[in-house]
């Protein structure tokens, strides 16, 4: 077997990009400041009893997604490597704010960086075993005891 069969696909920019909009899917789905997402729908169902099987099939779809994520990051960048780059995000936000590139006294706003630095901080751990390999040649693998 050839070895790019073996390590599968090369990683990208594009690779990162497309975990950076899967887990913003998960996130914004799951919630958003804009009243459309299923914690809404799930929130206006309630009241007027009108919750059925399409909330269960959504909500069990959205665990999934984020079952995925997060246990993808936290095996990949453990908790000290979570605290680490929520702490970094957290700076650069920060940051931006003192330089003037982000200005804002709106809730909805920063409920917009919020999601999407927690978007940034799970895509990166979905891809970290990948950044890692690259930036020292070593392979991160799972022991399994049989």
């Amino acid at each position: 077997m050839s070895k790019d069969k073996v390590r599968g696909a090369p990683f990208t920019l594009g690779s990162f990009g497309f975990r950076l909009l899967f887990t913003l899917a998960i996130v914004v789905l799951t919630f958003n400041p804009t009243g459309y997402s299923f914690v809404h729908w799930l929130r206006a169902s309630l009241s007027p009893n009108t919750l059925g099987p399409e909330h269960a099939v959504a909500g069990i779809a959205l665990l999934a997604g984020w079952l995925i994520v997060v246990t993808a990051t936290q095996r990949a960048l453990g908790s000290l490597g979570l605290l680490v780059l929520a702490a970094f995000l957290a700076a650069l936000v920060w940051w931006l704010f003192d330089a003037g590139w982000l200005a804002t006294s709106s809730a909805g706003a920063l409920e917009w960086i919020t999601l999407v630095c927690l978007s940034i901080l799970l895509a990166v751990g979905m891809s970290w075993s990948f950044i890692w390999r690259r930036m020292t040649g070593q392979y991160e693998v799972d022991e399994v005891n049989d």
